[in-house]
């Protein structure tokens, strides 16, 4: 498969399911594209920022236990998977992959954390094994990615603004990077 199939297959997910909506209020894309807009605007790589476009991809995929209007229990997981089959690294596969035990994490450690997640966010906990215990908070914290998989968590809780809507460009922004990463990774 070429890098443009490969793209045109990605993006025709969105274009098949990003209008949905999973308890939050917004749409599958715009979530998505506010979780890309707050990496860029904090000024992480490209590879960060597809990664946080990217970060709920799994909902998308076919296979997988469904958690009612709230999507894929294992997204997450089946998200990375599936950027790595197309030919992403395996770091932006790990950030993705992170996004839902960096929650488990935060409402671990931090007190008050639980209070500040969105409804659908509470409910989802639940499907997903609630608070991390002890020794894998540990395990968490000591992976060389830590603080990134906190950012990206952090980023999908923000990305729930209901007024800002997805135009054309946010959507080419996005297609134009992941072209560019993807060629860089062939090339490489």
């Amino acid at each position: 498969m070429t890098t443009q199939q490969k793209i045109d297959t990605l993006f025709e997910l969105y274009t098949t399911y990003g209008h949905l909506d999973y308890g939050e209020g917004v749409t599958q894309l715009m979530h998505m594209v506010q979780a890309a807009k707050l990496a860029h605007k904090e000024g992480y790589e490209e590879e960060v920022i597809l990664a946080a476009f990217f970060h709920d991809i799994g909902h998308f995929l076919e296979e997988g236990e469904e958690m009612g209007i709230y999507g894929k229990h294992d997204h997450d997981r089946m998200g990375g998977e599936y950027l790595v089959s197309l030919g992403f690294t395996e770091k932006m596969a790990k950030l993705v992959a992170s996004h839902v035990a960096a929650k488990r994490y935060l409402t671990y450690k931090i007190p008050g954390y639980y209070e500040q997640l969105s409804d659908a966010s509470k409910k989802t906990l639940g499907f997903q094994g609630g608070p991390m215990e002890a020794a894998a908070a540990k395990a968490f914290e000591e992976d060389p990615l830590f603080e990134l998989y906190l950012k990206m968590r952090y980023w999908d809780d923000l990305a729930k603004e209901t007024d800002q809507a997805v135009v054309p460009e946010d959507v080419q922004w996005m297609k134009e990077m992941g072209t560019r990463f993807l060629q860089q990774q062939a090339a490489e």
